[in-house]
Parts: structure tokens; sequence; C-alpha cells
């Protein structure tokens, strides 16, 4: 759907290159995506693009917004699923992805770059470093953060040619993520309890491809039925639960876009 150059709206006082670039967060802590968005408003050449705190509310973010850039917390994305879904959704999107102390592991650097992550650098580092490596991975499509260059390095006994971090990510469910990204968003949806009419109002669908994609999901995971496939869906990483709290999903942050839907 988003396999074209989609077009931008440079909304935000531009940059050094003449062009401002717009940053959306995906974090599961309001705070800092406060932060985020405090730092994005005062660093020149660029603009906030919204804020989401799950994966269907990411996907919604990016299909309809269309940022530059996502900021994404790896807490949220264990698999690097989500990397995998939003790089194939939109390939002009740049990924920067946030390391917790947690995920910061030879192994998942290599699975988040294998996935589409132009960028890797700690959750914890300062605003300064955290805008030039935004810029950085936008006009280089690659950016390590120093601190996490030994970490990148490939391990003395892989016999995996150089240069093919695909095959350095831990296999995944039948080999990696089984569903579409339409039924991705459907199945995260299924797992907050929401029925099939109420699915079909938020992605706009009707209640019948609902249904189609609610049976390919069953078939794909091989599940008797919804429950069982929310439940082979969390045990085998497909679904994530959310990281430190539990705050509604949020989508773009409308006032800070004026004219966009």
């Amino acid at each position: 759907m988003h396999g074209i150059e989609p077009t931008r709206r440079p909304t935000g006082p531009a940059g050094p290159g003449g062009r401002s670039l717009g940053v959306a967060v995906v974090d599961p802590v309001p705070i800092f995506r406060d932060g985020l968005a405090a730092l994005v408003h005062r660093s020149q050449g660029l603009h906030w693009a919204g804020q989401a705190a799950s994966h269907h509310a990411a996907l919604q973010l990016c299909e309809q917004v269309k940022p530059d850039v996502v900021v994404l917390d790896s807490a949220l994305d264990p698999n690097c699923h989500l990397t995998k879904l939003l790089n194939a959704g939109d390939p002009a999107l740049i990924i920067v992805t946030l390391i917790r102390d947690t995920n910061r592991t030879q192994q998942y650097l290599a699975t988040a770059i294998a996935a589409g992550a132009h960028a890797i650098v700690p959750r914890s580092i300062d605003s300064r470093r955290l805008a030039e490596a935004i810029r950085r991975a936008h006009t280089e499509r690659r950016y390590i953060d120093p601190a996490l260059a030994a970490l990148t390095a490939r391990p003395k006994r892989s016999t995996v040619p150089k240069g093919d971090l695909a095959h350095d990510s831990p296999p995944g469910p039948r080999g990696g993520m089984p569903l579409s990204r339409r039924e991705y968003q459907v199945l995260q949806l299924v797992a907050e309890g929401l029925e099939n009419s109420a699915i079909a109002k938020l992605l706009f669908l009707s209640v019948e491809t609902v249904r189609t994609h609610v049976k390919s999901i069953l078939r794909k995971l091989s599940a008797r039925d919804r429950t069982h496939a929310v439940t082979i869906a969390f045990r085998g990483g497909i679904l994530v639960a959310r990281a430190e709290d539990g705050h509604v999903p949020v989508t773009a942050d409308t006032t800070a876009l004026p004219g966009q839907r």
C-alpha cells in the first residue's frame, strides 16, 4: 500500500538541509512521550508528528500521518515484529530504536537491524545526541550510537557471511511473523477484548472483512478459537504485553498537526 515514496508535509521550521522532519514516538510511558515531544519541538529541523503507546496505535499513526521518523522503545518490540511491519508498510520511514538495558545484547541489536531499524541508541541517551541521531539516521539511513557499537560486532563463532545480518535474528514462530500487517492489527484488538463490530469501526473495515481476517489468523496460528489464538500469539512473541503501564493507546497528536487527519 505504501510501497511508493509517500508525500511528507514539512510543518516545522526547516533545518540546515532546508526540510523539517516529522518525528513520531512509540513508547508506553506517557511522561517519556511528553519529554520526547518537548525535545522535538525545541530542535531545529524537527517537528512533532504524533505519538502512540501500542503496536496497533503505532501502525495507525504511520498509516494516517506518515512521519519521516519513528522513535521506538525496544520494550514494545522485543521480537522486532513491529519494526518489520513498519518498515514493510513504508520503506521511506526511518526507525530509531531506543535500547533498554534488558535488550542491550548483541543478538537483539542484530535482530533489530535485520528487521529494518535504521538507528540504534540507548534509551538513556541525552537529548542533544538523540536529536543528532535522528538527523543522521535520516541522512545516512544508518546510525549506531558509539555506546552500542561494540555490540554490533559479529560474534567470533558466527558462520554467517559478512553483511548478512538477517540470519542473526532468532527464528520466530514458523520462521518469523506469520501474519500480515492487517491481521496483526486485528489480532491485537482481539487481544484487547474487542468484538468484530468494534474492530471493524476502528480499522474502517466491514464486519465481514474482519471475520475473514480472524479466520485467516486462526488458520495461520493453528488456533481453535480467538482466545487460543491470543494465547499462542503471546507465547510465541507475536503479541507483547504492554510495558510499564496500561495507558490507553494514543494516536496522532492532532493539535500539533494542523490540517492533517
